[in-house]
């Protein structure tokens, strides 16, 4: 029987969760999991159903939900739970956050499609297609970057392509490239954000004789490294470590954290409230 992810937001009010429930009892579905929360300072309500349901298609599910949806107002997607979503990569030259994507897809870890690997650099073009994807270099100038944004932008439309994870990209997107795919990019920061903003956090958190050292995933909007934040983590150093080893070490966290903020966006439970995030479990 086939499982489906419902993802709701709308302005809270009573009776919402009666009213999808019913709505499904009245399908003859069972509700596997169900997960919500009400944000207090802007009085939205959020919700995460996974349902089994003896129906063909998402597009069905919807429709014959459609009318309470509508009632209640709401923002709602269904998907196939077993459907991975399709994904463009983008590095540069660090391999370690592309690596683990691979690694976990093939461990059924990640039910997620690489569309395309795009680097502005050819240097993972062997390893790309060494794990069977598909690799496509975009060198990026200061005078070819509009021309650039534009081949993302057909690859995005010509594979269907419906998030983009900088893994290590190290370029800066155009406002209007982030505007546009608000809420699908997801970048991996080498800091523990708010802080250490910039090219080089390792150097400054070596300066300042940091005890803790982290990786934040986050989306992308036109403020560098200022997005609605989806996961971190840190891990612990001393005065031992140098800049190197706390890169090493780094390393280790920005791959996990960064699996996280895919798995989690993979799976429909991040819901964005502004500039923050709300993610379920």
């Amino acid at each position: 029987m086939p499982s489906y992810i419902l993802k709701l937001k709308c302005p809270d009010k009573p009776g919402i969760v009666a009213s999808i429930s019913q709505g499904l009892l009245e399908l003859d579905s069972n509700i596997l999991r169900n997960s919500e929360y009400r944000d207090e300072a802007s009085q939205i309500f959020t919700m995460r159903c996974v349902f089994e349901v003896n129906i063909e298609t998402e597009e069905q599910v919807s429709e014959k939900l459609q009318s309470r949806i509508s009632e209640l107002g709401a923002d709602v997607t269904i998907r196939n739970k077993d459907t991975p979503k399709k994904a463009l990569i983008m590095v540069s030259k660090f391999d370690h956050c592309l690596l683990d994507i691979f690694y976990r897809i093939k461990s059924g870890e990640l039910n997620l499609e690489i569309a395309a690997v795009v680097s502005n650099h050819p240097d993972l073009k062997q390893v790309t297609e060494q794990n069977g994807f598909t690799f496509k270099h975009i060198p990026v100038t200061a005078d070819n970057k509009e021309a650039a944004e534009q081949e993302l932008r057909t690859i995005i439309d010509e594979h269907q392509v419906e998030f983009v994870t900088l893994a290590r990209y190290m370029q800066i997107l155009s406002p209007s490239f982030c505007s546009d795919y608000s809420g699908k990019i997801i970048n991996i920061h080498h800091s523990f954000l708010p802080g250490f903003k910039g090219a080089d956090p390792y150097q400054q958190a070596h300066d300042r004789g940091v005890k803790l050292i982290g990786a934040t995933a986050h989306y992308v909007t036109a403020e560098l490294d200022e997005g609605p934040i989806i996961a971190q983590d840190v891990t612990p150093v001393s005065h031992l470590e140098t800049k190197t080893e706390m890169a090493t070490l780094g390393r280790d966290v920005e791959r996990v954290v960064l699996s996280k903020a895919i798995k989690a966006h993979c799976e429909d439970r991040i819901f964005s409230l502004g500039n923050r995030t709300i993610v379920f479990q």
